[in-house]
């Protein structure tokens, strides 16, 4: 596949996170699978994380994702906040 399109999975875990952090400056979603969606990486920089200790963030993100991550085998999350 190109690196220019997303698997279905990726686009649909973008799309939540769009839904959950409005503000959020940068979302990126990877399938680490092989594109079947057992496994993705994802960076999310949003200012809805700044003041919060990175497990809480991770947690955020986590909750934004409960229903896609039930049919998951993992998930990385890297969060940060815009540079100010």
């Amino acid at each position: 596949r190109s690196f220019t399109s997303q698997t279905d999975g990726e686009a649909r875990v973008t799309r939540v996170l769009r839904e959950k952090f409005p503000r959020a400056s940068a979302i990126k979603v990877v399938d680490i699978s092989g594109g079947c969606g057992a496994m993705y990486e994802i960076h999310i920089e949003s200012e809805e994380f700044r003041e919060k200790r990175p497990v809480q963030q991770h947690q955020m993100v986590n909750q934004a994702l409960s229903e896609e991550i039930k049919s998951m085998h993992g998930l990385r999350i890297f969060t940060s906040t815009p540079k100010p």
